[in-house]
């Protein structure tokens, strides 16, 4: 994942208003800390744009530093703008989505996954991700998974290999964690979750993973990721291949009830 040595400017905004503030109040960090619950290092990395602030601690530091609204105001932007920037464009236009389509091949979609699972991932990266890097990671992922209860809903269908399933990723813990996770997410009205399972014969995914997503202003873009980088598709005639091969995904998958039976075998160990 190409990342960027030098802070989004969001981040570097606001930990420069927060230090301004803080010092204004002739408040040192180690004070600071005490009357928040965040360490002061936590401080001064989030000070320098080198962490993103959880919401627990802007609404925290804007209120003891009588900030009177104007750091939670920045929070938005802050927690969506610590994304690799090759991945900004493709996260603002999921947020904004109609409709979400994913066929997953190597693990699970982020918007499916648990925290523990999310941390496992990132941890699974190569080069090695820092403690700090993976924490933004993480935390940027668990944001984006608004979009599952977003009112209005976006329409999700999400396609994955057996495959996913079986893969412990971070240890039985964190699979079994993961595999409730996913049943309680394949009961929500806008989500359809389908397993293709390792016994098909046929396959019409054999060129790899795919997501296609539906614009506010009804466009389908197409969203293909791979080991340096990720590309979009915008042509109709590339959507019309990818639509067509996705239909056929979930024509050969399981259906919803089988899948959500095959999920509740696995963590029952009945399959």
């Amino acid at each position: 994942m190409p990342k960027s040595k030098e802070p989004p400017t969001s981040l570097l905004i606001f930990g420069k208003q927060s230090r301004y503030l803080r010092e204004k109040r002739d408040l040192t960090r180690r004070e600071l800390s005490a009357l928040i619950p965040y360490s002061e290092s936590f401080i001064a990395m989030v000070e320098r744009g080198e962490r993103p602030p959880k919401p627990g601690y802007v609404d925290a530091v804007d209120a003891v530093l009588g900030a009177d609204g104007l750091l939670c105001v920045l929070a938005p932007d802050v927690s969506e703008k610590h994304h690799p920037a090759w991945a900004e464009e493709y996260v603002h236009l999921q947020a904004q989505a109609l409709a979400l389509h994913v066929y997953s091949t190597h693990f699970l979609h982020g918007q499916l996954q648990t925290k523990e699972c999310a941390q496992a991932v990132f941890r699974s990266v190569r080069p090695s991700m820092t403690e700090e890097e993976i924490e933004q990671s993480v935390q940027a992922r668990l944001a984006t998974q608004k979009l599952l209860t977003r009112t209005p809903a976006c329409r999700m269908t999400f396609v994955l290999e057996e495959s996913t399933l079986l893969r412990k990723i971070g240890g039985r813990d964190v699979w079994e964690g993961e595999l409730r996770n996913l049943l309680k997410i394949s009961q929500l009205h806008n989500v359809q979750l389908q397993i293709m399972p390792l016994s098909r014969e046929t396959h019409a995914g054999v060129d790899g993973p795919m997501t296609l997503l539906e614009t506010p202003d009804h466009h389908t873009v197409g969203y293909v990721s791979g080991q340096q980088g990720s590309y979009f598709l915008t042509e109709p005639d590339d959507i019309s291949v990818l639509s067509h091969r996705y239909g056929t995904l979930r024509a050969q998958a399981l259906d919803a009830e089988a899948s959500r039976a095959f999920i509740q075998r696995l963590l029952t160990g009945e399959s």
